[in-house]
């Protein structure tokens, strides 16, 4: 079965090695350094959108501000118990 390519969800070049590099980056970096990451990720691919990829660049924003929210939501998850 071939995979098919997705730009947007899960892009070939972050999933070179076990890991998508996302993953590894929280491990890392821990869940607040890469929700921060992510909060720019959002406002740089909306900020280009027009010139560069336009709707792939604004699904990746969209796609980054869902990985944010989740973060989020898993760091308060953890502080309330």
């Amino acid at each position: 079965m071939v995979k098919e390519k997705d730009a947007v969800n899960h892009p070939e070049h972050y999933e070179s090695g076990s890991y998508e590099c996302i993953d590894e980056m929280i491990a890392v970096f821990g869940m607040s350094v890469v929700a921060n990451f992510c909060l720019c990720n959002v406002w740089e691919y909306r900020y280009r959108a027009l010139n560069k990829n336009g709707k792939e660049d604004m699904e990746k924003s969209d796609w980054y501000m869902c990985k944010y929210m989740e973060l989020k939501k898993a760091m308060s998850a953890a502080y309330e118990d």
